[in-house]
């Protein structure tokens, strides 16, 4: 019995170390999974693709773009996936290296014109390079549009519009496109014009469709169209006048050049009139409409008398800016509001205009405690679902720190009595002429002494006056400039800004400036600017942002801290 119970127990723990080593070895396997995993995530930016439009009908094309930035060179991806789904026409090569704000970038891009095979949802596949993988693209092919009557001639017009009824006020896309199958140059036309609507050129596009397995090159406007009234809106006739044939700069006659013109045809849409059922105080038929809020800086620190500006974004898809309603003004005891221009953007696309409308307000307390901001409601009504609704910003609640600011009103009127109280007392005339002509001899006498003993540093005085007047022009232009100026002009304005006060800085660009004096405004400014003047479509400028971010900047690194409290009082009166 005794071997036999040492027999299983032996049995036993080699059983229980085997389940130990392989608890161990699971344990490592994960962990090199997870590794492996996040080495991939970390490495997944340097090889990445893009599509110049995600929607198509089966005779056009489309462009991909690929581009791998990883420090491995050589080779190439293979391009060979993409023909399960998609005819691959042409494809190009370019090794590129740039410099921005002092950094290098080098990477290798390939262009890759595609043709899809079939219709319905397609995905542009994962693509592989130096263990990197792209992203897959989804694609969304649809059928071919009708050929237009006459399709053997060598060029032709055609409008289309994305909806056959919308409500007044509402966007409208009309897309005007131009095929040809021989060279055309000199093309002149008049831009789209619809009376009882506003017009926009929203987009412009270039591309290749095939219709009977002809290859047509097609130039694309897209408009947008907002009609002022209901009823009938018309979009008319358009021309086109081109020259057929190659333009040969070494003859004075190009027998071979003809000159054509194209027409359109009519289209009608119905404009239907503002629903019965919409209750909004404002007609905005949209697409989407939204509502942000931002503080200058941490509302939590709010304190008396201490001004912080609150801006609020209202931006709205397929409504121009001068659609959207002005929101509703803030009327809170113990608040004083600011409000300052409000600022109007329409920023065009491919589905058509965006519009934001930018409301930025000064808000000071003028005593302690809990003060809540009320919701603001938009309502709006959604042109895709064909329903009203309602955008809302929460209601927002803040405390304010310190002490109620002195001369307030109530104060005014309890002191006012004692000012104005007359005084009875009748004092014999030899004394008051006495007291008169002894308070006119020692003003005389202290007129003088501060005279003399003040003459050097009132000359001192002048000439400090004089260097900030010449600062404070110096400040006018930037605000300026932060109006109405360029990207360009302000990058070039507010580096030497920070280049004079800082002559050390003289080689550096705005962005290591900022982060070399440790001027927090400043680099905001600079990620602004770099935004509107490199990135792709370039970013707009929020012009009143960037006054308080100067206005921010030029107290801070030019003015005392003394100084600070000389200011605020003026947004009392």
């Amino acid at each position: 019995m005794v071997t036999l119970f040492k027999a299983i127990s032996t049995k036993m723990i080699d059983q229980m170390s085997v389940i130990k080593d392989l608890k161990a070895q699971l344990a490592q396997g994960l962990t090199a999974l997870l590794l492996l995993t996040i080495a991939c995530v970390a490495n997944a930016q340097d090889l990445t693709a893009s599509v110049d439009r995600n929607e198509l009908a089966i005779n056009e094309t489309f462009t991909l773009t690929l581009r791998y930035s990883g420090k491995q060179s050589g080779g190439q991806p293979d391009f060979n996936l993409l023909e399960q789904d998609f005819e691959v026409l042409s494809r190009q090569q370019s090794n590129q290296y740039r410099v921005i704000n002092g950094r290098a970038e080098s990477f290798v891009e390939w262009t890759v014109i595609l043709a899809p095979l079939k219709e319905g949802k397609l995905f542009v596949p994962s693509l592989h390079l130096h263990g990197e993988v792209s992203d897959a693209i989804p694609i969304t092919v649809n059928q071919a549009g009708q050929a237009p009557a006459g399709q053997n001639r060598k060029a032709f017009l055609e409008v289309e519009t994305d909806k056959e009824k919308i409500f007044v006020q509402e966007q409208l896309l009309v897309k005007v496109r131009l095929y040809t199958t021989v060279g055309l140059h000199d093309i002149a036309t008049d831009p789209l014009q619809i009376a009882g609507a506003h017009v926009e050129k929203v987009d412009e596009q270039r591309f290749e469709r095939r219709i009977d397995g002809v290859g047509h090159a097609v130039y694309e406007l897209t408009y947008a169209v907002f009609p002022e009234s209901s009823g009938e809106l018309q979009i008319p006739s358009l021309n086109y006048v081109a020259v057929t044939g190659r333009r040969d700069p070494f003859s004075l006659f190009n027998r071979n050049a003809q000159r054509i013109r194209l027409r359109s045809e009519v289209k009608t849409i119905q404009v239907e009139p503002k629903p019965d059922s919409y209750s909004g105080s404002h007609w905005l038929p949209a697409a989407s409409l939204g509502l942000v809020q931002s503080w200058s800086k941490d509302p939590e620190e709010f304190k008396v008398g201490e001004p912080i500006t609150r801006i609020i974004t209202l931006r709205a898809e397929g409504l121009r800016a001068a659609q959207l309603p002005p929101l509703p003004q803030l009327n809170i005891e113990g608040l004083k509001t600011y409000p300052d221009q409000p600022q109007q953007e329409d920023q065009p696309g491919m589905n058509g205009i965006t519009g934001s409308r930018i409301e930025t307000t000064a808000i000071v307390a003028t005593k302690p405690g809990s003060y809540q901001l009320p919701p603001v409601t938009i309502t709006w009504w959604d042109t895709k679902s064909g329903r009203q609704r309602a955008t809302q910003l929460p209601a927002f609640r803040f405390n304010v720190t310190g002490v109620p600011s002195h001369g307030s009103q109530a104060d005014n009127q309890k002191a006012a009595p004692a000012q104005i109280k007359p005084d009875t007392t009748v004092a014999e005339p030899a004394f008051w002429q006495k007291v008169a002509i002894a308070a006119i001899a020692s003003h005389f006498l202290w007129l003088v002494y501060f005279l003399y003993i003040h003459k050097t540093p009132t000359i001192t005085a002048k000439i400090r006056n004089k260097s900030t007047q010449k600062k404070s022009e110096h400040d006018q232009v930037l605000f300026k400039l932060a109006e109405h100026g360029s990207p360009s002009e302000l990058h070039t304005a507010f580096r030497a800004w920070a280049t004079k006060n800082w002559p050390e800085l003289n080689n550096a660009t705005l962005s290591e400036a900022a982060e070399r004096i440790e001027q927090p405004e400043l680099l905001q400014i600079s990620q602004m600017l770099n935004d509107a003047i490199y990135k792709t479509p370039p970013k707009p400028i929020n012009r009143q942002l960037l006054h308080i971010l100067t206005t921010r900047l030029l107290s801070t690194a030019t003015k005392p801290s003394t100084a600070e409290h000389a200011v605020l009082p003026t947004l009392f009166h």
